[in-house]
């Protein structure tokens, strides 16, 4: 049987915090290792875990707290030798500090007032991997990084074959590997495949912070279609 999936539950507020133990500890698959009440006790309370080895697998983190917030919290986390994802937490979908908590390294990002069905599935996607970006997040990100300079392309993009490129361009685009693997005429799991090595060779954790990089880079032009060729 796989071990459930672990997770820290970061809010200043106490309601907050018991609301969302209550619900992830209804769940089988999930077990709640802690809570904590600023982006300090947190950071500390993860480090507390990691070395008894029950380190947290998701954190869900409030953005805005007393003390250090989550931010500068999520930065700190993706510091540790086996770093959590991070979901950020915002009570409102046009919260500026979503994108730098992308920045920081957060896997997404969810709506307080989200149903308990979009938290649990939230969190399942995350712990899988993956990257949760609402359309209209995606389209805000893609707005503020085309109001900012181009910057370098990193040099490690060179490590990647021209299919990992292209993938990586479709992916930064907003497609899924469904739709990828219909536009390239490739098999679904080739390329899923295709993005966990170019996610390797560049380092990052998840499809969040690949299409963080390929805007901020200037791989991609904001406002490019997904029907243009890649």
């Amino acid at each position: 049987m796989t071990d459930p999936t672990r997770i820290l539950i970061v809010d200043d507020q106490a309601v907050v915090r018991l609301g969302f133990s209550s619900l992830v500890g209804s769940q089988p698959d999930m077990v709640v290792v802690g809570a904590a009440g600023d982006g300090r006790e947190a950071v500390r309370l993860a480090e507390d875990l990691a070395a008894r080895n029950q380190g947290p697998h998701v954190v869900l983190m409030d953005i805005r707290m007393p003390v250090l917030g989550g931010i500068e919290a999520t930065a700190q986390l993706g510091r540790l030798p086996e770093p959590p994802s991070v979901i950020a937490l915002t009570t409102f979908d046009l919260d500026d500090y979503v994108f730098d908590a992308l920045r920081a390294g957060a896997s997404g990002f969810l709506l307080k007032d989200a149903t308990p069905e979009q938290i649990l599935e939230a969190i399942r996607v995350v712990a899988a991997g993956d990257g949760l970006l609402a359309p209209a997040v995606t389209r805000r990100l893609i707005a503020q990084f085309a109001r900012q300079p181009r910057l370098t392309a990193p040099a490690r993009l060179d490590r990647l074959t021209g299919r990992e490129r292209e993938v990586l361009l479709l992916v930064a685009r907003g497609l899924s590997n469904a739709e990828i693997a219909t536009r390239l005429c490739l098999a679904e799991q080739t390329v899923k495949s295709h993005v966990g090595a170019l996610l390797s060779k560049l380092g990052l954790r998840d499809r969040v912070q690949a299409v963080v990089l390929a805007y901020e880079s200037g791989l991609v032009t904001p406002g490019a279609s997904a029907d243009q060729p890649a």
